[in-house]
């Protein structure tokens, strides 16, 4: 096994299941075949890939199927959730990637790892919940929510109202050098899926689970740093990262080193619930020796590649 150039690329679940569509499982489907033609532009570039998928709006929807027949079917905790959809979209992701490799011959095997990925039980987050899941809400069915479920709610970005759960920080990735040494051998790996199910070492020394969400951003930083990635890329619904976002001062960063990343962070110009993760992620990457990371949108991945459109970010 020789060590070859290797690119980790996160995208949200939402490319997958946006918000104005149905949702249904065709179209998840016809979504995901979308995505891996995309993702083919890594292979023609000369690397080997390593795909990490959120999964917010499915599992937000498998939590209002279990709330809609709590009383006729137990529910599972949210770490349970996130296994499921790890398995659902990875089986998706699986089946898209090898009909577009098919298509273009190329000859690669593609697998999908459900991974647990290992937390602090005393992490700060379980004190302080930050991540949204599942639906937006207006504000009016916010506040009986908050009322009537006590749900920890934040606005979020001005696209509404979501539930808010424990995002507690990745320390490791289960079964990271079999990740490691499957890329290496030519592998295109999906894996922590949704950033992970969340685990933890209990007081007997065996890992267990914890309901949380682990950032999808942070754990693929995570796998990019312990696999050697040169490359880190982040896919999300903007083009470009801004500063002063939405305001007749926008400006989009073409070039971001992460002295100047910090810096805007704690400006608060990378809001925690939208691009503050993207940007802590890529922080983490490149402190750790990782030597690029590509922000951009889904469909202009291309022109990304190639410099032409994107953020940067760089030592």
């Amino acid at each position: 096994m020789t060590n070859k150039k290797i690119a980790v690329v996160a995208f949200g679940g939402n490319a997958l299941l946006p918000s104005d569509q149905e949702g249904t499982q065709e179209r998840q489907l016809e979504n995901s075949d979308i995505a891996a033609e995309r993702l083919v532009e890594f292979i023609h570039n000369g690397y080997e890939l390593i795909i990490v998928h959120g999964n917010g709006p499915q599992v937000g929807n498998l939590v209002l199927q279990q709330e809609a027949l709590k009383d006729s079917i137990p529910s599972y905790t949210l770490d349970y959730c996130v296994a499921m959809t790890q398995g659902s979209m990875g089986y998706m992701l699986e089946n898209s990637i090898r009909y577009a490799f098919a298509k273009e011959n190329i000859e690669k095997e593609i697998i999908c790892i459900v991974s647990e990925v290992i937390v602090d039980k005393n992490d700060p987050g379980f004190h302080y919940p930050t991540k949204p899941v599942g639906p937006f809400y207006s504000t009016e069915q916010a506040r009986n929510l908050i009322r009537s479920k006590q749900w920890s709610m934040v606005e979020d970005s001005g696209r509404g109202w979501r539930k808010v759960v424990a995002s507690p920080v990745p320390k490791s990735i289960v079964g990271e050098e079999i990740i490691k040494n499957l890329v290496n051998d030519g592998v295109v790996v999906i894996a922590a899926g949704g950033g992970g199910i969340p685990v933890y070492f209990n007081e007997k020394g065996y890992l267990t689970g914890i309901e949380a969400v682990i950032d999808k951003d942070l754990a693929a930083s995570l796998i990019a740093s312990r696999s050697g990635a040169e490359l880190f890329v982040i896919l999300t619904e903007v083009e470009q990262v801004y500063i002063n976002y939405g305001k007749p001062t926008q400006q989009p960063l073409t070039v971001l080193n992460i002295e100047d990343a910090r810096k805007y962070r704690d400006q608060g110009q990378f809001p925690p619930g939208s691009m503050g993760p993207k940007i802590q992620a890529a922080i983490e990457f490149i402190r750790g020796g990782g030597k690029e990371v590509l922000i951009t949108k889904a469909h202009r991945l291309a022109e990304a590649m190639k410099g032409e459109t994107g953020t940067r970010i760089v030592p």
